[in-house]
């Protein structure tokens, strides 16, 4: 727990003097969930019905924007080969660096998700819930993300292959986060999404670390 704290905290301060990439993030979520009520124009039942669908797909590529940077920068330094060479599993290490990951790309998104809510007409009931979904949803596109990250670190290119790898499997998170929200302006209970939502959470942060550190081992040798 000691290691996983520690990788947390390094990672913060490191991303604490990176603001750009958080802005980045941030701004990127920001237009995109803001040119749809642009372009559509202000029928409000057109917005409602695009809305869960817009919402999570931006704060899915949102989230996809900072994943090259989770190990490449420790990779290139030669961190990530002085923690690969220490006397604990690798697998903490990934831990760590995923759920900084999700502190600083997810869980902003899902704070600011009901402020953009606000431009489809989403009532307060279905804000509180897209922001539930994305809080929920979130951890596991990082803990897929990081296999991905990990798969393509080094190569050339690796943003794009990175891209393809994990869009994919992104697609379960997707649906069932916009799903919730669907629901929940349907008048029908979100439970059963959000239920499935924390479990592909579970299933990506206790998993995805370790396959994660098997092919950070093979980009190492």
């Amino acid at each position: 727990m000691n290691v996983i704290l520690h990788i947390i905290a390094r990672d913060l301060r490191l991303a604490l003097r990176r603001p750009a990439d958080l802005a980045s993030v941030l701004f990127f979520f920001i237009i995109v969930a803001s040119l749809f009520p642009l372009g559509v124009g202000p029928e409000t039942d057109l917005l409602r019905r695009l809305a869960p669908g817009v919402l999570w797909v931006g704060a899915l590529l949102a989230t996809m924007l900072s994943l090259p940077r989770m190990f490449a920068d420790d990779f290139y330094d030669g961190a990530l080969e002085q923690l690969a060479l220490a006397p604990y599993p690798l697998g903490f290490v990934v831990l760590g660096k995923t759920l900084a990951h999700w502190l600083v790309s997810g869980l902003p998104l899902a704070i600011l998700a009901p402020l953009l809510g606000l431009q489809f007409d989403l009532p307060g009931d279905t804000l509180l819930i897209l922001a539930g979904s994305i809080l929920l949803g979130t951890p596991a596109l990082s803990g897929i993300g990081a296999i991905g990250a990990a798969l393509t670190l080094g190569l050339r290119g690796g943003g794009v292959l990175l891209s393809l790898l994990v869009l994919p499997l992104y697609i379960p998170v997707l649906i069932f986060g916009a799903g919730a929200v669907d629901a929940s302006m349907s008048g029908i209970s979100p439970n059963a999404h959000l239920f499935l939502l924390a479990a592909l959470t579970v299933g990506g942060v206790a998993f995805a670390p370790w396959a994660a550190a098997a092919a950070l081992k093979i980009a190492l040798e």
